[in-house]
């Protein structure tokens, strides 16, 4: 009933019932009224009295149609007076949406045992239509004309349920969907910030702690040779000046549209190991000695996520060296070989401790980066300084 009405679904559960119930009992009494309640040939002698009151019992049974299954069991007493009594069409057909609701709204367990009672009944009624019936022809007249009464609410309960468990299911995997979705857009968001963090790490770790080291060794050095002087103010102004590209680009990055592609700044080329003298003269210019062994050729062209990040992970080892190996010595040594690119960085420590505690991120760093590329990193004391090895795969990169 609720879906041939489909407006009786806004109202709450028992009103619906109700509706259900007042509906029924007005179309059968009116039934009974018309004389037209028989099913089989003669007449009703019962009183219409007694008609209308097991249609009001039945039909007040409708606020139970959902209590599987006691409303069903309660509705089957009613309709078995109706039989002793003659049945009658209006009883039969209120009885109807007792099997539709029980196959509904019971367990699942319920509706196939209501699907089955429905086959079963449906073999019984022409059984005994055959039976009883003198003229087979007639009997099965009979039979035909019951079978909807039994076989059409189940059927169409079942259908419903069908639809019903199939669109609980695609809410069900509509809501997972979301929920996958926002986790994964809480990642993109968490790996977005950590690619962020590692790339301003690199420029503070990089260039301003250059600055700072090299700005001290200036000022700790008034009457030193006007030269050398010059040289590392030089050396501070090329650092900040690459900071301030650095940042410039990646603040171009942020305020970028992706919907239009266009930035307000011009990008800025990535860092390629093509510009590794630069590292170096900064690092010599903050007091730390730096050999150079093998390094790549410039005019080769290496990948370009490879070349960031072998320049990325020496200017990190420089950086560290020059921190805790300052006025000591450092061998920078890059070379390719079995498609594989090996950044090595050697230093010097100093004796005692170190002038303050690190926070690790620069090795993390330097690992991540060896990891975006299929490579791996190993960093650790050696013999009486520190070495840092990094094996980048140029395949696939």
């Amino acid at each position: 009933m609720p879906m041939v009405f489909p407006r009786l679904n806004r109202l709450p559960l028992w009103k619906q019932d109700l509706v259900i119930a007042l509906g029924t009992w007005v179309l059968g009494m009116l039934v009974y009224v018309s004389g037209m309640q028989v099913l089989l040939s003669g007449k009703d002698d019962t009183p219409l009295w007694v008609r209308l009151i097991e249609l009001t019992v039945l039909c007040s049974l409708e606020l139970l149609r959902r209590k599987v299954p006691w409303g069903l069991l309660c509705a089957l007493v009613v309709v078995g007076v109706d039989v002793a009594l003659g049945p009658s069409l209006p009883i039969l057909i209120v009885f109807t949406d007792f099997l539709y609701a029980t196959t509904l709204h019971g367990s699942r367990r319920v509706s196939r045992l209501m699907i089955g009672i429905a086959a079963i009944g449906t073999l019984a009624v022409v059984g005994l239509a055959l039976v009883f019936s003198a003229q087979w022809r007639l009997a099965i007249v009979l039979a035909f004309a019951f079978l909807p009464f039994l076989v059409t609410p189940v059927w169409w309960a079942a259908n419903v349920r069908q639809q019903r468990d199939i669109a609980d299911s695609e809410r069900a995997n509509a809501v997972q969907l979301a929920k996958i979705g926002q986790l994964d857009r809480k990642a993109a968001v968490v790996g977005e910030r950590s690619k962020m963090a590692r790339d301003l790490h690199d420029v503070i770790a990089g260039h301003l702690s250059a600055i700072a080291i090299q700005s001290e060794a200036a000022l700790s050095m008034s009457t030193a040779d006007p030269k050398l002087s010059r040289k590392v103010l030089e050396s501070v102004r090329e650092n900040s000046v690459s900071a301030l590209e650095e940042m410039r680009a990646m603040i171009g990055l942020l305020r970028a549209d992706p919907s239009t592609g266009s930035t307000e700044i011009e990008p800025t080329a990535p860092a390629r190991l093509a510009e590794l003298s630069k590292l170096v003269e900064s690092a010599r210019a903050s007091g730390l000695e730096v050999e150079v062994g093998s390094t790549v050729d410039p005019s080769r062209t290496l990948p370009a996520a490879v070349d960031l990040t072998a320049y990325r992970i020496a200017q990190e080892a420089l950086t560290n060296a020059v921190k805790h190996g300052a006025g000591g010595r450092a061998s920078l040594d890059i070379r390719v070989g079995g498609g594989i690119l090996t950044v090595e960085v050697r230093n010097d420590l100093r004796p005692g401790p170190p002038d303050g505690a690190g926070t690790g991120l620069g090795l993390l760093n330097m690992r991540e980066r060896a990891a975006a590329v299929g490579g791996k990193l190993a960093a650790g004391p050696s013999g009486a300084g520190w070495l840092v090895r990094a094996e980048l795969p140029l395949e696939g990169s």
